[in-house]
């Protein structure tokens, strides 16, 4: 629910958008820059929060980030009274990025803390389908606000939904050595199968340091099989924001529908990709218990998936809707399908440093969300068609699969601190 809710925020411009840009006088490339400057600041404050996510917790960090993402949301509604809304638009936005910035480091802590290693697909899965179930609930949702309300409206429902959820975060969740409905055994469990239990449990009071060390930073970017990770997450965010950003204006400028009917039409990928995402994992996990092999299990749907992303470049030859939509929601599916990021970040993170690699993780990947938006502005600007878009956008999955295949290598835990073995003593020389 925690990145539905996210994924819903930082969608609300794409739904608000068509009918924003009318009202206040938006052209396409000052709409791509206000989806940009989320990520703008997303990225800039990925390791930031990483590093305060491992310092400390991810319940607090959450908790922090989710009751001023939301008043930020809710600010938005009152863009319009101001004289320069545009550029008020682009502030509230960058704050937006940087309160939202704790959920994916957080995120791949509380995956190695609570599954173990077998259990981390489908667990990573599920996280990642929450941001279509965020288009399938919030989008039609959104549709309706603004068909009846306004696009105003939009940001103010969106807001109260997030206060309303930073109670129940407060309240419901635990790490797992405090939780305290967990039994001892359960987390015997977790322990042998390669969680990480202790994970924002309190710290034992020591002379050594505790939390994450800056200087990690080198650490985890001398491991190439992290690089590539980080890069192929580039290309699987590219589509991402495609979806999230320019889709529903697509289906209203290029193919002649009604914000409303967008909105409604823009849940059939959707559901697509939530049933990609869910389906890769139970794959993925029963791949692992077949093969022994992590490369494998992880790899294998990356690359279908990534493969059936690039359907999306069809729909530039047919004029048929029907057809349209079964390549869009293919494509959804397939992205769905590869996108186990954040498993493999639960199972190559060094455990020192989990948060700062997916705050790493992360910045790289969302750096698509600073290009992506821009990039299909200024080819919309340029062209006055989506086609060169829709290229633009499958031939990331393409990067995707080639940095996980050229780049990457084995999929295993990363490991940085190692403490040098002591000289072993010499033999003593028999008489």
């Amino acid at each position: 629910m925690l990145l539905a809710l996210s994924s819903g925020d930082r969608a609300t411009l794409s739904i608000a958008g068509p009918n924003m840009s009318k009202t206040l006088g938006i052209s396409p490339v000052e709409l791509g820059w206000m989806f940009s400057a989320f990520a703008w600041a997303y990225v800039l404050a990925q390791v930031p929060a990483g590093w305060i996510t491992d310092k400390l917790g991810a319940k607090f960090s959450i908790l922090v980030g989710l009751v001023l993402w939301s008043v930020v949301t809710f600010l938005m509604s009152g863009v319009g009274w101001l004289a320069y809304p545009f550029l008020a638009m682009l502030a509230l936005r960058f704050l937006l990025g940087v309160f939202e910035s704790p959920v994916g480091p957080a995120a791949g802590r509380i995956i190695a803390a609570w599954f173990t290693s077998s259990e981390r697909g489908i667990a990573g899965a599920i996280f990642n389908s929450a941001q279509y179930v965020s288009l399938v609930i919030f989008t039609p949702l959104m549709g309706y606000l603004d068909h009846r309300f306004g696009w105003e409206h939009i940001f103010t429902v969106m807001g109260v939904l997030g206060l309303a959820f930073s109670a129940l975060w407060f309240v419901a969740y635990y790490p797992p050595a405090q939780h305290p409905k967990v039994a001892p055994a359960e987390l015997d469990h977790i322990r042998s199968g390669g969680g990480l239990v202790d994970l924002g449990a309190a710290p034992v009071r020591s002379a050594e340091r505790v939390g994450p060390k800056w200087s990690d930073l080198a650490e985890v970017f001398r491991s190439r099989m992290l690089v590539g990770i980080f890069l192929a997450q580039y290309g699987i965010t590219s589509i991402t924001w495609f979806f999230v950003s320019w889709f529903p204006s697509y289906l209203v400028k290029a193919r002649g529908f009604s914000v409303l009917d967008a909105s409604l039409v823009a849940t059939i990928p959707a559901i697509a990709g939530f049933v990609g995402g869910v389906v890769t994992g139970f794959f993925s996990d029963w791949l692992l218990r077949r093969t022994g092999s992590l490369s494998t299990a992880r790899k294998t749907p990356i690359t279908i998936g990534l493969l059936m992303t690039m359907l999306i470049i069809g729909c530039n030859y047919t004029d048929s809707t029907t057809l349209i939509l079964v390549l869009m929601s293919a494509a959804f599916f397939g992205k769905g399908f590869g996108s186990l990021g954040w498993t493999v970040v639960a199972d190559t993170a060094p455990k020192e440093v989990i948060g700062l690699t997916g705050g790493v993780f992360n910045a790289i990947g969302k750096t698509a969300g600073i290009t992506t938006p821009v990039a299909i502005g200024y080819i919309l600007a340029a062209t006055g068609s989506f086609n060169g878009a829709l290229l633009y956008v499958g031939l990331h999955g393409l990067l995707a699969i080639i940095s996980y295949w050229v780049i990457v290598g084995p999929i295993q835990r990363a490991v940085i601190r190692e403490k040098p073995e002591l000289p072993r003593p010499a033999p003593i020389p028999a008489e």
